[in-house]
């Protein structure tokens, strides 16, 4: 897989999927977190068998699953994950609820780290828990954890758990380790549960290593649940299928509680994509890195090029960069600027929380071609109207 295999925009227009269904032809879409690549061959072999046998039932309740993630974890990361702590659920979003609903009551509070993923708040209050903010230190281009305003919520509001973004989006930070083993100990301190949203994990790019959350520390395993998904790395979203791992037996106790339901909710023809992925993939994901890695080069080229006075601090994982349009004066809210004017539509920062007030996301899991294209196109807006 190269950047000559991205089909053409023509072609990607012909996909039914929420990026090129919620916007008209003119617009270019950057938003949704789905990459434009083709499948993974050994994916899409997995799910033409099954549509040739009709196989489209319910998920079954085997260890494929669970192997599959155990392989590629030792693999990616040499992290030892015991297939007997890999439980199946629909996608991160619904296991993070899921387990929320184990470990707080409602009023409790959940900490975020804003900028960050905005269902994460919605999730919380979705449980009937509060938000509570410990907004990254060190933006817009030195992004970080602060554990020091981390320690302030946990004691200050009596957290009952946090709702890590391991890598971070939008920032596209990959966690150290010390700062990672330090919020374990945090959260052994003051008795609060790490929820570990790890879906961009397979997606780390040169320069950066990536360790998950319950590999750092006896701390992170007596506290921590990770999250993991095939759905950004391999771009299966629509197919829904994620795991929830543990390592310890205090926070299993919480995901053996699940819905034995749970797994009747998983897609069946998820479970076939994502084991293939697993099992098969690395190859494709090593060639869609790389083509992520040209496409982060030539973002950070173009803007200083194009647009002097934007930043975004080059991403370390993932196909999402943060900007920060604040220097142009486009307001709040500078994506609807940009949509307006230069038919091009990104994430309203604002979304992410206060901190993101004049900045946008762009997805670069594209051509280089429509990244180009997207650049000068906003380069082009006319200022805001005053």
């Amino acid at each position: 897989m190269t950047a000559d295999s991205i089909p053409p925009l023509a072609e990607l227009r012909k996909r039914r999927s929420a990026k090129w269904r919620t916007f008209p032809d003119d617009v270019l879409p950057l938003p949704v977190a789905e990459m434009d690549f083709p499948l993974a061959a050994p994916v899409a072999k997995a799910l033409h068998e099954a549509v040739d046998r009709s196989d489209t039932g319910y998920a079954a309740p085997t260890r494929d699953l669970a192997d599959a993630v155990s392989g590629y974890a030792r693999r990616a990361w040499d992290w030892t994950v015991d297939a007997d702590d890999v439980r199946t659920v629909a996608d991160v979003g619904i296991g993070i609820v899921e387990v929320l609903r184990r470990v707080v009551a409602p009023g409790d509070r959940v900490v975020i780290s804003p900028p960050v993923y905005e269902p994460f708040a919605w999730w919380i209050r979705e449980v009937g828990a509060q938000v509570v903010e410990a907004p990254l230190a060190g933006g817009p281009l030195r992004w970080r954890l602060d554990l020091d305003a981390l320690e302030r919520a946990f004691a200050d509001h009596h957290a009952t758990a946090y709702v890590l973004c391991n890598p971070h989006n939008p920032v596209g930070l990959v966690h150290p380790r010390e700062d990672l083993v330090a919020l374990a100990e945090l959260a052994d301190t003051y008795g609060v549960h790490i929820l570990s949203d790890e879906i961009h994990a397979p997606l780390v790019l040169p320069g950066s290593a990536f360790m998950p959350f319950l590999s750092v520390s006896d701390e992170a395993r007596r506290w921590g649940f990770s999250f993991l998904s095939a759905s950004k790395g391999w771009n299966l979203a629509g197919l829904k299928a994620a795991t929830v791992i543990t390592a310890d037996p205090a926070p299993k106790r919480y995901v053996d509680r699940l819905s034995p339901h749970s797994l009747f909710r998983t897609g069946h023809l998820g479970v076939i994509a994502t084991v293939a992925a697993f099992n098969e993939g690395d190859q494709w994901l090593a060639d869609v890195v790389d083509v992520l890695d040209r496409n982060r080069t030539l973002l950070d080229e173009s803007l200083t090029r194009l647009l002097p006075g934007v930043h975004c601090a080059p991403p370390q994982a993932g196909f999402l960069a943060w900007i920060d349009f604040r220097a142009l004066g486009w307001g709040d809210d500078p994506a609807a600027h940009i949509l307006a004017t230069a038919r091009v539509a990104l994430n309203a920062g604002h979304r992410y929380g206060s901190a993101g007030a004049g900045f946008a996301r762009l997805n670069f899991g594209c051509s280089p071609q429509t990244l180009t294209e997207a650049l000068t196109r906003i380069a082009a807006v006319r200022p805001l109207s005053r």
